[in-house]
């Protein structure tokens, strides 16, 4: 029996993961190949391109420069995370 597919965290994992996962299909590289390049485990690439882990800023560095891209390419413009209560 297969387990319920897990809706990405919030909307703003949703849209990074999207974002790198359009950028690693432009370039053509399957998810072991870019989590090579990013010096990242691929079942790691794989939960954030499905908005399941929210990278450290030292992830989002990495996923850049092995994309080979910037960071404000994969991050300019991304929904704001609602606030939460203090």
């Amino acid at each position: 029996m297969s387990s319920p597919v897990k809706p990405p965290l919030n909307p703003t994992a949703k849209a990074f993961g999207a974002r790198v996962r359009a950028r690693r299909t432009e370039l053509g590289w399957s998810q072991e190949v870019a989590a090579h390049a990013c010096g990242v485990h691929w079942t790691y690439l794989g939960q954030v391109e499905r908005g399941r882990r929210s990278p450290r800023v030292e992830n989002i560095l990495r996923f850049a420069a092995g994309l080979k891209t910037t960071p404000g390419q994969l991050m300019d413009g991304l929904p704001v995370p609602a606030d939460r209560a203090q």
